[in-house]
């Protein structure tokens, strides 16, 4: 499947809002739920817009997945990007109607592309232990699972970094 990445505008606020509405129960079933102010849309804008001021100065990059005909696929994002380290943390989600195609695994090679751009060297994920298909796409994509301070409550998730080599 031919796709592409771009990042978040404020005119796709209406058309994010019913992705997230369609998957709402598909996400909830590998990650926690967001709420149910989430699903209220003027509860969801005021969240839009904080995220666009985020990626306005540099603190995070959100992306939209979108196949050849410009329907959204997914998101992906690089997040809470620390500026003196060139680090950031990555996060991703794929439409229920489009897993298992590949799309994760050709998104997340997008945006490392990108994180170049964005002066990032380093990104850490970490995905649920039950979420092999999310594992599976971090491993194709060179990250390393790195191990975590078990006393940190961080234990129900496999972390992993990914740096950039030229």
């Amino acid at each position: 499947m031919e796709l592409y990445i771009e990042k978040l505008k404020e005119q796709d606020a209406e058309e994010l809002f019913a992705f997230e509405c369609s998957n709402r129960d598909f996400f909830e079933k590998t990650v926690p739920s967001r709420g149910e102010d989430y699903y209220i849309f003027e509860t969801f804008q005021k969240i839009f817009y904080e995220l666009l001021q985020e990626q306005f100065e540099g603190i995070s990059y959100f992306h939209l997945i979108r196949n050849h005909e410009g329907t959204i696929v997914g998101r992906i994002n690089l997040v809470d990007i620390e500026k003196d380290k060139e680090l950031g943390y990555l996060g991703y989600r794929i439409g229920e109607k489009y897993v298992g195609r590949g799309i994760a695994t050709k998104s997340v090679k997008l945006l490392l592309e990108e994180a170049e751009n964005y002066h990032v060297t380093e990104i850490h994920a970490k995905t649920t232990m039950d979420n092999i298909a999310s594992q599976k796409v971090l491993e194709k994509s060179y990250f390393s699972r790195i191990p975590m301070d078990t006393n940190i409550d961080q234990t129900d998730f496999i972390h992993y970094v990914w740096k950039y080599t030229n």
